[in-house]
């Protein structure tokens, strides 16, 4: 059925890829309500960036930009952006980011030869017999 994307339920959208630009573009202007080192705002962006970059560049081969993206047809991309931007206005007015704790890790792997990793003291106790 050529009015169908393939997908019940899901017409054929010409302005698909003027679409696709313009929704992540409005994404990414909305993540600037968050800090710059927020998580989420940071694979966001990337995650726009990226789909933004293969409409723009394919703008007359939607298979082209669904190979790119990789995460359906040009339709459901669309859909994904209004999916996301009803996530992200959730994010915003919960301050979410804020609810994400710093978490420092240190990882110092050992150095000995082999990987026995035998010199790690767990308990602060050698309990090598």
């Amino acid at each position: 059925d050529p009015g169908h994307a393939g997908l019940v339920g899901l017409a054929v959208d010409q302005d698909a890829i003027p679409k696709i630009i313009e929704k992540y573009a409005a994404l990414l202007e909305k993540a600037k309500a968050m800090p710059e080192t927020a998580e989420y705002r940071i694979n966001i962006e990337k995650i726009c960036n990226h789909r933004i970059n293969a409409a723009t560049a394919n703008p007359d081969d939607p298979e082209k930009v669904e190979e790119i993206i990789n995460c359906g047809q040009v339709e459901e991309i669309v859909e994904q952006a209004d999916d996301e931007m009803t996530v992200m206005n959730m994010y915003l007015k919960n301050r979410w980011w804020e609810h994400v704790e710093e978490v420092d890790i240190e990882f110092e792997p050992a150095q000995t030869e082999g990987g026995d990793h035998g010199d790690v003291e767990w308990d602060g106790s050698d309990e090598k017999k």
